[in-house]
């Protein structure tokens, strides 16, 4: 099967991690007989130097002829001075809106290979955990493409005042609910949905579309907490928690401080899914962005120490939303977990529960990390 593959390397470490993602899939395209066919477009700060805008229309049109796209990272200070619409973060919020992807998956665990990066002790690991053990294995749906980044927002004539307006439609909020929903359903079965319902008129939209949506679902156990109490309780006991959808605003707060709690956000990947049934899809799954959560790293670009583990999980995920590669997807992170299970360790997760004295702790840069993932995939 061949599959065409938008890439955003982007700036900062973007490209580092995504030549090993890149590389890892080749390898699983000769092992299983796929052909990965990219097409490498510019965007972010990259593209603002080169093209003066951070996402030119021609990237978008081509991103959009692919079956899914697959990015590095954005970004970096020399872009920070200027305007909001030139930063290169409106590459991201125009890639979205313009691929249709509505929904982010962030998916937070904790390896146990990593265990002593997690703050938190093992009594509050177990607290309310289903498996009784100390851990957590939790999904985190963000509604992407509405809400307060996208709502009407500006400055009054003298400069004094500036405003930003969160704005939800029914089916906004429905779209994503049913994506969570149905993540829900080949998890845990319990979705809990996130808001600010006794402050924000936005938020009890959402409860009353959730009532109705969870009728649809009823093997799935609904429940509702505000979004202060949540980012509580993923510290008192992240155990407890087995699918969140939420809002742009809150989804983009609370999976970061998820990511705190796995060992380090290097390791983390992201899918942003659209609609199955939306034209624009292939092969009969949704189209995806997907990118590691870590962001473009600017002090440490070019040095090859850079964790590629997070890009190298978001082709896995890939594989599995836009693909449905679900046995390629699973050789990835079988991958994945067996060189961390040998000692392998970038310097973000280096330190972190060496393995026995037969498979010591060793540091390894982004090139041989990616390196050691290809030859655990050949075992």
């Amino acid at each position: 099967m061949n599959y065409a593959v938008a890439l955003v390397p982007g700036d900062g470490i973007g490209p580092e991690v995504v030549l090993q993602a890149t590389a890892v899939l080749d390898a699983l395209g000769d092992r299983y007989g796929h052909v990965f066919n990219y097409v490498e477009l510019e965007a972010g700060g990259k593209a603002l130097d080169t093209a003066g805008e951070p996402l030119p229309k021609s990237a978008l049109e081509a991103a959009r002829q692919c079956d899914a796209l697959l990015l590095g990272a954005v970004g970096g200070p020399q872009w920070d001075t200027l305007p909001g619409h030139l930063r290169p973060e409106q590459a991201l919020l125009g890639l979205r809106a313009g691929l249709g992807v509505f929904a982010n998956l962030r998916p937070a665990s904790l390896l146990p290979q990593l265990r002593a990066a997690c703050p938190l002790k093992d009594e509050v690991l177990i607290a309310g955990n289903p498996t009784g053990q100390a851990g957590f294995d939790l999904l985190i749906v963000r509604e992407l493409t509405g809400g307060l980044y996208f709502g009407k927002r500006g400055r009054n004539n003298d400069n004094t005042v500036a405003f930003d307006t969160e704005t939800y439609s029914r089916q906004e909020i429905e779209r994503v609910l049913r994506t969570a929903y149905r993540a829900a359903m080949t998890r845990g079965k319990k979705l809990c949905v996130v808001d600010k319902a006794n402050v924000l008129e936005s938020s009890r939209l959402w409860r009353e579309v959730a009532a109705i949506v969870s009728e649809d679902y009823p093997a799935v156990e609904t429940s509702y907490m505000y979004v202060d109490n949540c980012a509580m309780q993923l510290i008192r006991a992240p155990g407890r928690f087995d699918v969140i959808v939420t809002s742009n605003l809150f989804g983009d707060i609370l999976s970061d401080e998820a990511s705190v709690l796995t060992g380090s956000i290097g390791m983390l990947p992201s899918a942003s899914l659209g609609s199955p049934d939306d034209p624009a899809a292939k092969h009969g799954h949704p189209m995806g962005i997907y990118e590691p959560i870590h962001g473009s790293a600017p002090d440490i670009a070019g040095k090859d120490i850079a964790n590629p583990l997070g890009a190298i999980l978001s082709g896995a995920l890939m594989l599995r939303y836009s693909f449905g590669l679900e046995k390629e997807a699973a050789a990835v992170e079988a991958a994945v977990n067996s060189v961390l299970d040998a000692g392998l360790r970038t310097r973000d997760i280096a330190g972190l529960n060496a393995p026995s004295i037969e498979n010591p702790e060793r540091i390894v840069g982004t090139r041989d990390m990616g390196d050691a993932v290809l030859k655990a995939l050949e075992m």
